[in-house]
């Protein structure tokens, strides 16, 4: 009989998660009880479930794996990187927590309820988003839903923050039903690791409005490597500063692309919703 788990729910501006604590008792998961648990009807709901691991790197606070509600392992998710830190400070009464996730190490800063995280370097290239065939200019692609001359949405910036992401510009977002295109394109054969897919409407030189369809997810509250890549993708293309708030169904957050050593410093609040036991009967299999 597979022992109940103990979970907190967390949440950065909506983006919701399922936290697992395997750093004294490992826990290995299979697709079906990952989707199990994020099913938000017959589970407890979630868009991605985290686990904290223990890790052997000096320095390194923990180890944060990430499963998206269908099961698969991605590499990255900014609102939970500032969650988990945030709930590491707590514990620790660190004002920094340094997270290893499978993009990379990060570092955050905690002050109160609102953590800054160091996202790192975004990359640019082709290869590295990864897309299908070659592109020299990536800051818009030739890609595009809808009749020849006149698509619904066209000419795609791309770029990768531990996560490949595709950001659509267009001039009024509640024109658009991502929820309908949002499928079709992250899955585009363009993307061989499928992509996370963000319509974006420039407001200001220093605000920009997206929603968000994440692979894996589905249409999302906010996604903080989206907020991140299109920070960057906006101020590629001219279209914004290198400071920037980038404005997400479930609230704002806070961009700079730092000049200095070109990182990624994301900006927001995180909230510990509650906690509970997943009992035995939903993960079916043994989680051990």
């Amino acid at each position: 009989m597979t022992a109940p788990l103990p979970y907190l729910k967390m949440n950065g501006l909506g983006n919701d998660f399922v936290v697992l604590d395997a750093r004294a008792r490992a826990i290995k998961l299979t697709r079906e009880q990952v989707r199990a648990i994020s099913d938000r009807a017959t589970g407890i709901g979630c868009d991605q479930l985290i686990v904290m691991e223990p890790d052997t790197i000096d320095g390194v606070d923990l180890f944060m794996r990430i499963y998206n509600a269908e099961g698969g392992e991605v590499d990255a998710c900014g609102n939970a990187t500032r969650c988990i830190a945030g709930l590491i400070a707590g514990e620790t009464g660190k004002d920094a927590v340094t997270i290893r996730t499978n993009a990379g190490i990060l570092v955050a800063t905690i002050d109160g309820d609102r953590v800054t995280a160091d996202m790192g370097v975004p990359k640019f290239a082709w290869d590295q988003i990864p897309l299908a065939e070659p592109f020299a200019d990536t800051t818009g692609i030739e890609l595009q839903i809808g009749p020849i001359d006149a698509p619904v949405l066209h000419t795609p910036s791309v770029v990768n923050v531990g996560n490949p992401h595709a950001i659509f510009w267009v001039e009024d977002l509640a024109a658009h039903d991502l929820g309908r295109f949002g499928p079709l394109l992250e899955n585009h054969p363009i993307f061989p690791e499928r992509a996370n897919i963000t319509i974006a409407q420039v407001m200001a030189p220093d605000y920009i409005e997206v929603v968000v369809w994440e692979r894996g997810a589905g249409l999302t509250k906010a996604c903080g490597t989206a907020a991140c890549a299109t920070a960057v993708a906006a101020a590629r293309k001219g279209l914004t500063g290198r400071k920037v708030t980038i404005e997400l169904p479930g609230g704002p957050l806070g961009m700079d692309w730092r000049e200095t050593d070109d990182h990624i410093l994301m900006t927001g609040p995180w909230t510990l919703d509650g906690e509970g036991i997943i009992a035995p009967g939903l993960l079916g299999e043994t989680a051990a």
